[in-house]
């Protein structure tokens, strides 16, 4: 079958083994799958000689299941997220925790960034927020777009930054009016509240290095604000700084409870509900009922949808036309 690997900081399109199915996973025959540019362009630039698979959110139709399967059946579309088992490729043998059913109304294209989804949802939930908390997110890319619209559906009071006015505008067309494109107009906004001035939290959906971006956002903070890290940065924070407003630091691993755990993912063990009220499934399922409710609006995110065997051709848009381009799709 044929599969996206990454090698010598390439993308190419390779024939590799079909998968096999497992107890307690799915075959799934993909029909198109999202490309999550901050991840997957740093990997395919430190790839070396050995091909490295590129890849973690797509949708596709179960075509086999495996024993302790029971929630999907063969002819289900389902939404699948997480590497190694989901990645760019024609076939994926995927862990039933990480497979989620789609309703007729939701198209294909929408639901393959069950993924980014999930991410954005857990990224939220470790700002620790609440009805009427004020968030700030920086950084307008896919994932930041998706994490304004879900927290905009939640109740929170939005103030979202990108330095790139196109990114802006694209989220004001969503309904999102805070939206700022310099680190002034942000600071000014936050800072006309009479009762709290500030953000309750600041999630940095940003990428590259860290230290002046963290180092600034704990100015936007409250006094015991939250910073959390969604994107690929660095963390390197003033203590002096951080003293000042005892702001807190922490990072969100991927779509939630379960991500890497080898009981939850490949085993099928789910954790008790009463004890981990929001797991990655359970997230990915948060998204698909948003979409489903028409809470967030995924499809004028998507710029472009191109064939796999296009995939190198995918990645240099991004590179080429950063302004223009936020989600791309593989089709199969």
């Amino acid at each position: 079958m044929r599969a996206v690997v990454a090698i010598n900081g390439e993308a190419e399109v390779r024939q590799v083994p079909e998968p096999v199915v497992e107890p307690n996973r799915i075959l799934v025959r993909t029909i198109c799958s999202a490309i999550s540019p901050g991840t997957e362009i740093a990997m395919k630039e430190r790839a070396g000689a050995s091909p490295v698979s590129l890849g973690y959110s797509a949708v596709g139709t179960v075509l086999q299941t495996g024993e302790g399967v029971t929630h999907v059946r063969p002819g289900d579309r389902v939404a699948c997220y997480g590497a190694p088992y989901v990645k760019h490729a024609e076939l994926l043998a995927v862990p039933k925790a990480l497979a989620i059913p789609l309703p007729d109304s939701l198209s294909a294209e929408e639901a393959a960034f069950v993924g980014l989804g999930a991410i954005a949802i857990h990224g939220l939930r470790q700002a620790g927020l609440q009805f009427g908390s004020k968030v700030a997110v920086v950084g307008l890319g896919i994932l930041g777009q998706l994490t304004c619209q879900i927290a905009e559906a939640a109740g929170y009071r939005v103030y979202a930054l990108d330095l790139l006015e196109e990114r802006c505008s694209m989220l004001r067309r969503s309904g999102l009016q805070t939206v700022f494109a310099s680190y002034e107009e942000l600071e000014a906004s936050l800072r006309v509240d009479y009762l709290v001035e500030g953000a309750d939290a600041v999630v940095l959906c940003a990428g590259g290095g860290g230290a002046e971006l963290l180092n600034r956002s704990l100015g936007w903070l409250r006094d015991r604000g939250r910073i959390v890290i969604v994107g690929d940065m660095h963390a390197e924070l003033s203590r002096e700084l951080m003293f000042a407003k005892e702001a807190e630091l922490r990072i969100a691993r991927a779509g939630g409870p379960g991500r890497y755990d080898t009981a939850y993912e490949q085993d099928g063990v789910d954790y008790p509900v009463g004890f981990v009220r929001w797991t990655e499934g359970r997230n990915m399922y948060e998204y698909i009922r948003m979409l489903g409710e028409r809470k967030i609006d995924v499809m004028p995110l998507i710029s472009k949808k191109l064939p796999v065997d296009r995939a190198g051709e995918a990645y240099e848009w991004y590179l080429r036309a950063p302004k223009e381009t936020l989600g791309v799709l593989l089709t199969y």
